[in-house]
């Protein structure tokens, strides 16, 4: 068998197309590649959706945590102190026993105890938990001078907020935010580990890094094959943030505009 007939055959099976049996010798590169490749799929999937929809809840919460009411404000501190509060996992744990509890109640919960929608939820509320964090950061660390001005210039209520008030925190937030993107798409192996079923028993790159690692007895090819996609994702991630960095910069001049720098980090979930 070619490569490119493992390609064809392998390529989109997480998803549920081609090749439904797992091969069971001849473990070439080109099938642990392709396999684990396939699986990133779904890692894509959690982590992609989860940062664009936890972007918005992230930044409710940070105006929610900076209100005076304490109706808005109690509600959002308890919120994010919850979730970054508890790990990563047993939050997947819960989910999946409420899900699983709710489900036999009413069937409408029935597709939130698979992982495409139920582990993509607890990802969602993880990350606008942490992002909402580093945007109410950014949020109080607004300058007051940008507040006047744009109080001087005839700016207020919604005006003020997208023209002046989003944008300088966006500004702000910008590098810790790339950071937890990037952690974000890492937790995504988690999945894994975390009870919810795979769909057509596809699953994700850490399955497939984990049956060729148990069929060979050698993980040291599927793992750092694993790793290689996630710092090809990783990549990705500060390419396409330090563009949108640029952009939220635009107006500085080139010689003084804050050039976009990841500083590693050890972050427990």
């Amino acid at each position: 068998m070619s490569c490119w007939d493992t390609v064809q055959m392998y390529a989109f099976r997480s998803l549920g197309y081609g090749e439904r049996l797992l091969p069971r010798d001849d473990f070439t590169l080109c099938k642990q590649v392709v396999l684990i490749g396939s699986g990133m799929i779904w890692n894509v999937y959690f982590g992609l959706l989860a940062l664009m929809t936890g972007f918005f809840l992230a930044t409710a919460l940070a105006l929610g945590k900076a209100s005076v009411r304490p109706w808005l404000r109690k509600p959002a501190e308890w919120f994010i102190f919850v979730f970054r509060g508890s790990p990563l996992f047993i939050q997947f744990f819960f989910a999946y026993f409420t899900f699983q509890s709710l489900k036999s109640v009413y069937p409408f919960f029935d597709p939130f105890t698979s992982a495409w929608l139920g582990a993509l939820i607890v990802l969602f509320l993880n990350t606008a938990a942490y992002s909402g964090e580093i945007f109410y950061g950014a949020l109080l660390s607004v300058p007051k001078g940008d507040l006047e001005a744009a109080d001087a210039y005839g700016f207020a209520g919604w005006a003020k907020f997208r023209k002046i008030t989003w944008p300088t925190m966006l500004r702000l937030a910008w590098p810790a935010y790339t950071n937890e993107a990037i952690f974000l798409f890492h937790a995504t192996t988690l999945v894994f580990f975390s009870g919810f079923p795979a769909r057509q028993q596809g699953g994700d790159a850490l399955y497939y890094a984990q049956y060729f690692a148990d069929k060979t007895f050698n993980p040291f090819v599927p793992y750092p094959i694993l790793a290689g996609f996630f710092i090809l994702v990783t990549l990705a991630i500060i390419s396409v943030f330090g563009l949108v960095n640029r952009r939220l910069n635009r107006h500085l001049p080139s010689t003084v505009r804050p050039r976009l720098r990841l500083k590693p980090q050890i972050l427990l979930r």
